[in-house]
């Protein structure tokens, strides 16, 4: 699916960013020389090009990309991939991704995360033939597992599937590290914790691309929020995401799917790959 616009604005970003490292206002003001109610407007969405290259580089970031966001100079390329397709769906003043995965070959199938209405996909489960064997939970915010009855429903002999870490009523809890088969292909999980106790990423080989399902962990050219940890957000996306193959297609909880690759290059966070 194209056309979903980006999650986070640069003022989100920097909001994110603020509250992670626990850095007040007055403090970077006195590390910047940008005026605390400068640094106020920058947080309300008004754009100032030099003030907000100067607040980059003490939260963390990266100021080049970080006005990238800001003048939305970049946005990542379509994907189109056999056996992939992403849906998105409306929760309250915002939208939220789900993803249906298919092996080709075999028709077997699997749904990652609901969204709030998972008709599409299970549209497109009959339409196509396919047999939907898993339902794997990126992590269990509400706005993520909201239609799971429904497609428990419609397929009664679904695998509904967990993280040990983050449990779900009536849901299979399995270990980091584990791994499943989806026909012929392979999907592994890795843990990418610090937006939620639990959050875990997929892994997936044998489409066109690799591709790993990241739930809130990573947004093109964002992250989701450390509610629980910020570090250990930044740290498990680090060693679990930044890891995998640049051409891996990352499929996130929020707006639209990017790459390894792209968020190397225009992710504010993660100013090391620049």
């Amino acid at each position: 699916m194209s056309g979903i616009p980006m999650e986070d604005n640069f003022e989100d970003i920097l909001g994110k960013a603020l509250r992670g490292t626990g850095l007040a206002d007055e403090i970077l003001e006195f590390l910047t020389g940008v005026p605390e109610e400068t640094i106020v407007k920058l947080k309300d969405g008004e754009f100032e090009e030099a003030a907000l290259r100067k607040v980059a580089s003490p939260l963390g970031l990266d100021s080049h990309t970080l006005v990238e966001r800001a003048k939305e100079a970049w946005i990542p390329a379509p994907v189109e991939i056999e056996g992939l397709r992403q849906y998105n769906t409306v929760y309250e003043d915002m939208t939220v991704n789900y993803y249906l995965v298919w092996d080709p070959s075999s028709k077997e199938a699997a749904l990652f995360d609901t969204g709030t209405d998972t008709s599409g996909a299970l549209e497109v489960v009959d339409e196509l033939g396919l047999t939907l064997t898993h339902l794997f939970l990126s992590h269990t915010h509400l706005d993520h597992i909201m239609d799971r009855d429904r497609v428990e429903k419609h397929s009664p002999g679904v695998k509904t599937m967990v993280g040990a870490l983050e449990p779900a009523e009536g849901a299979t809890r399995f270990q980091v590290g584990d791994a499943f088969s989806v026909g012929t292909l392979r999907v592994s999980t890795r843990l990418t914790k610090g937006h939620s106790p639990g959050g875990t990423t997929y892994v997936i080989h044998g489409l066109g691309q690799p591709v790993a399902i990241v739930g809130d962990a990573l947004f093109a050219q964002s992250m989701g929020g450390g509610m629980i940890s910020y570090q250990d957000a930044l740290a498990t996306n680090r060693a679990e995401i930044f890891t995998l193959s640049d051409e891996t297609v990352v499929c996130p909880g929020h707006g639209p799917m990017t790459t390894v690759g792209e968020e190397k290059a225009h992710n504010p966070f993660f100013p090391e790959f620049k």
